[in-house]
């Protein structure tokens, strides 16, 4: 328990704790550094993040945030829009675009399938997912959800509802390891892993 004098620090500091990853000391640290510099800094920062809610959006095609209502690798004519690739968040189309080896695009879900957590389909934009796949000439779609067991069952539940309707399913090379997320692998593993993907069903059965 930290002792503060000042009931407007006390309350910035609870605020500041509530974020992912920062205790009290931390809040307390940031807090501080805060009152130390100058008002038109912190009111730059308390802007830009106020904009965060007000200003960023989530693409309307693939749930990536964006500042318009389709985002910028979607809109890209670069990109190759026949091929999809399915993550659980955001972070994941960060690690995956920084390795710089991926030229399709994206399809966020959201999360993955875990009913211990309360989170099943209708939580996830699995049924947005189904509905691109109807309408869109799609020619590709790599699985490259988490390697832990609720990524793999949402995996193989997508798999079960897209394999007759998508030519080619595949799943990232496992050279990340089981129940390592996307985003903690560094650049150049997860870069082959895009480029070693394989078809998801020999993958499937060959961890079965």
């Amino acid at each position: 328990m930290i002792s503060l004098y000042s009931k407007n620090l006390e309350n910035a500091v609870n605020e500041i704790s509530k974020l992912p990853g920062i205790g009290k000391r931390s809040a307390l640290r940031l807090a501080l550094y805060l009152i130390k510099q100058d008002e038109a800094n912190v009111q730059l920062l308390t802007d830009r993040i106020s904009r965060l809610k007000s200003d960023v959006v989530f693409c309307k095609r693939c749930h990536n945030i964006s500042d318009h209502e389709i985002c910028d690798i979607c809109a890209n004519p670069k990109r190759d829009s026949g091929v999809i690739c399915v993550v659980q968040d955001i972070r994941d189309v960060i690690a995956i675009e920084n390795t710089h080896q991926y030229q399709g695009v994206y399809h966020v879900l959201g999360g993955v399938i875990s009913p211990m957590d309360g989170v099943g389909i209708q939580q996830l934009t699995i049924q947005e997912l189904f509905l691109r796949i109807e309408t869109e000439p799609v020619k590709e779609v790599i699985l490259a959800l988490p390697a832990t067991v609720e990524g793999d069952t949402t995996n193989f539940f997508i798999y079960k509802n897209i394999q007759e309707k998508v030519p080619t399913i595949t799943t990232i090379a496992r050279g990340i390891g089981v129940g390592e997320e996307l985003e903690y692998a560094d650049e150049a593993t997860l870069g082959r892993s895009i480029m070693a993907r394989t078809e998801f069903e020999s993958a499937y059965r060959r961890n079965a």
